[in-house]
């Protein structure tokens, strides 16, 4: 059935408005659609404005002869600059057959601003409001929208067999906007969830991102987790897999996922939350009373965490600030301000602060009973703020010398390196002073060590 709502106001900007207002003028048709009215009903401010339009895209080249640029012209989208932002104009379209699950093979343009519509992903984002803020609304979108449901528009199999993309798009939806997925929705999603095999591993992990730091990632990471095993099989054995230990209240995944709830919603931190203890179903072990225990679940979900982020493509220097923390999730710090130098030497302070918080939300993901380490937390917390007082000298550039210094000692090359680093091991451990003359003098006795002369 079709619905029009005319009481509904959609707030636009004014250089969007100029942009509708010309094309009406005109003599054409023109609607924001997609994401902007979404987020304009829900009080949120969009991050881009799109633009439909039955315009063709000559002809809306000619309308915006100094602003517009021909970005898509195959997919009739034109480009329009304004001084505040880019604006995407696209004719009324209708795809053709999809290929790879992935791309339409052709694309025609309609005269209706429904048949538009049609062609998208979801009912929340099939809405269009034009010059004056009045919305078409032909799914329903506006109701699910209030309700918080998310809803494919007609049959879920088709669209996801379409583009497999929007399976991703549907669980990042879910975990950022805080909807539920509707019925017939969330089974397609499952039945079709083997498509993604066919979607590269860079689109998938730019939805992943999404929906990890959605405020509700964690219902849909426990309510999909066959979803991602398409793409990190490794994830799978930690479903349901009972941890037999007085400590843990939930079974591997359930317990990963309450850790990633338990962090703030930042990306790198909730992707080390979330893959912790991949590692422990391969080290699942029963001792004589059965009482379940990992040893050596650290290092081997380390290489498993580095794989998984491998094979996503992740920029590398993310991947391994994600291992590291995987690595030190599970090793004990020493509540001394030695052992909290070394910490901060090796990770730094804001990797540091999140191994804390992982630590943290690690612990508060266990048992009630056995949530006491929180206290350590909230020490090692206190230390660290306090070394941070103290201006604490935990790198290279902290350190009273650097690389001309040495030179005037006489060191060249890789030497100068080696001999910093060889400082502040020194400095770190406490057996030499942050001060300038104590490091010089280090350095100098061995920057000719006897047996050279």
């Amino acid at each position: 059935m079709q619905r029009e709502r005319r009481g509904i106001q959609v707030k636009i900007p004014g250089d969007v408005k100029e942009i509708l207002q010309t094309m009406e003028s005109a003599g054409y048709e023109a609607w924001c659609v997609g994401g902007c009215v979404r987020d304009s009903l829900m009080g949120r401010t969009p991050a881009d404005w799109d633009v439909a339009t039955s315009a063709l895209p000559e002809e809306t080249e000619a309308l915006f002869p100094h602003q517009a640029v021909p970005t898509g012209l195959r997919h009739g989208t034109v480009t329009v600059c304004t001084p505040k932002r880019r604006v995407e104009v696209t004719t009324y379209r209708v795809d053709g057959p999809y290929q790879d699950h992935r791309r339409p093979l052709s694309v025609h343009f309609t005269a209706s601003i429904r048949e538009d519509l049609g062609r998208r992903d979801f009912t929340v984002n099939a809405m269009a409001a034009d010059l004056r803020g009045r919305l078409e609304d032909p799914f329903g979108g506006q109701e699910d929208l209030q309700q918080g449901i998310l809803r494919c528009v007609g049959d879920p199999q088709q669209r996801f067999e379409e583009d497999a993309l929007r399976i991703m798009r549907g669980l990042r939806f879910a975990s950022v906007l805080g909807f539920s997925v509707e019925e017939d929705t969330a089974r397609a999603i499952r039945r079709c969830r083997d498509l993604l095999k066919e979607i590269a591993p860079e689109r998938i992990w730019t939805e992943l991102t999404g929906l990890l730091t959605g405020c509700q990632a964690g219902p849909v990471l426990l309510g999909f987790p066959e979803v991602l095993g398409v793409f990190w099989p490794e994830v799978l054995p930690m479903v349901g897999l009972d941890q037999r230990n007085p400590h843990h209240c939930y079974d591997v995944w359930s317990h990963s996922v309450h850790a990633l709830e338990a962090v703030p919603p930042d990306l790198l931190l909730r992707c080390a939350a979330l893959l912790h203890d991949v590692g422990k179903p391969a080290c699942f072990t029963l001792d004589e009373a059965g009482t379940g225990h990992f040893y050596g679940h650290g290092p081997v979900g380390c290489r498993m965490a580095e794989q998984m982020l491998r094979h996503m493509r992740c920029p590398s220097a993310f991947r391994e600030r994600v291992v590291r923390l995987v690595e030190w999730h599970d090793r004990f710090i020493p509540p001394q301000h030695k052992s909290l130098c070394r910490a901060l030497r090796l990770l730094g302070e804001e990797d540091l602060r999140r191994l804390i918080a992982l630590k943290r939300a690690d612990n508060l993901a266990q048992a009630p009973a056995y949530r006491s380490r929180q206290k350590d937390c909230d020490l090692l917390q206190a230390m660290l703020e306090d070394l941070l007082r103290q201006q604490a000298c935990f790198s290279l550039r902290q350190m009273q010398v650097n690389g001309r210094d040495l030179m005037t000692l006489g060191l060249k090359g890789p030497r100068i390196g080696q001999m910093l680093e060889a400082l502040l091991t020194e400095v770190v451990e406490g057996r030499v002073p942050n001060e300038r003359a104590a490091l010089l003098a280090w350095a100098a006795e061995r920057a000719h060590p006897k047996e050279d002369q």
